[in-house]
C-alpha cells in the first residue's frame, strides 16, 4: 500500500478503536513520527492532510520547520539542555524528565516571552533504556515543575509501552491515564495531552485513553 492507504487504513483503525470504548475519533490526534522520510513524503503528508508531524532531531526539525511553516511541529526525541535555544518554534515538547531541562526551558521560554507547551515524559515500561520520570515521582515532579517554572505549561503525559503484542501493552497504558488522573485530581493543572500509542500499539492505547498517537512505521510501510 502507499501513502494515501495506509492514512484511511490508519485513520479507519483509529475510528474503529474510539467506538470500541464510546469515544469520539476526533479526540485522538495523529502525529506523523517523520524522522525517516524526506521533505517530498512531508509535503505528500501535508497535501493528503495531515497536519501534525513529531522529529526527534534538532538539526533535522530546524530545517523542516522552515520549509513547512504551516505545519504543528512536535519534538518528540531526548532533548539536551544544549539544544533548548532552537525549540522556540515547536507547538509541543514531549519528552521533559529532567529539572535541569525544565530550568534551562523556562528560561529561554522567558527570554522568549512565550509559554513553552510541554508533556512530562514517564518511563512506564520500567526499562533503562527509556527516558522519563518514574511513575511514583510523577506527580511530585509534576507540582515542581508547575510552582518553580512559570513560563512551561504542563499539558500533560507523555510514555510508551515495552514492545510487545499489542495488549500486552495495556496496563502500561493505563498506568499513565491514571497518573494523568491523579494529577487533574491533586493539582490546579487540567492536562489534556495523553501521548501514547505507536505503530504497534495505537489502538489500545486509544482504548486507554490517548488523546494522541505518534505513528511512523504504519504510516510509510510500502513507500519506496
Amino acid at each position: 500500500m502507499g501513502l494515501s492507504e495506509n492514512l484511511e487504513n490508519i485513520r479507519t483503525r483509529i475510528a474503529q478503536a474510539c467506538a470500541r470504548v464510546n469515544r469520539n475519533p476526533k479526540e485522538v490526534k495523529l502525529l506523523a513520527v517523520t524522522k525517516s522520510v524526506d521533505e517530498e513524503m512531508l509535503a505528500k503528508l501535508a497535501q493528503a492532510g495531515v497536519k501534525s508531524f513529531g522529529e526527534n532531531r534538532i538539526q533535522q526539525a530546524r530545517t523542516r520547520l522552515k520549509l513547512f511553516p504551516d505545519i504543528e511541529w512536535h519534538f518528540i526525541g531526548s532533548l539536551q539542555t544544549n539544544k533548548v535555544r532552537y525549540c522556540k518554534d515547536f507547538t509541543l515538547i514531549h519528552s521533559l524528565e529532567r529539572l535541569n531541562l525544565a530550568e534551562a526551558l523556562n528560561r529561554r521560554a522567558q527570554q522568549w516571552n512565550k509559554q513553552v507547551n510541554v508533556l512530562v515524559q514517564v518511563n512506564i515500561s520500567g526499562e533503562e533504556s527509556k527516558h522519563g520520570v518514574k511513575p511514583s515521582e510523577t506527580l511530585s515532579f509534576v507540582k515542581t515543575i508547575s510552582e518553580q517554572f512559570p513560563n512551561l505549561n504542563i499539558k500533560g503525559l507523555m510514555g510508551m509501552a515495552p514492545y510487545g503484542s499489542p495488549e500486552s501493552t495495556r496496563p502500561y497504558f493505563r498506568t499513565l491515564a491514571n497518573l494523568q488522573k491523579q494529577i487533574a485530581d491533586e493539582t490546579d493543572l487540567q492536562p489534556t495531552v495523553l501521548s501514547m500509542g505507536m505503530s504497534n500499539d495505537f489502538e489500545i492505547a486509544i482504548e486507554e485513553g490517548a488523546t494522541l498517537i505518534r505513528v511512523g512505521t504504519a504510516l510509510f510501510e510500502g513507500e519506496a
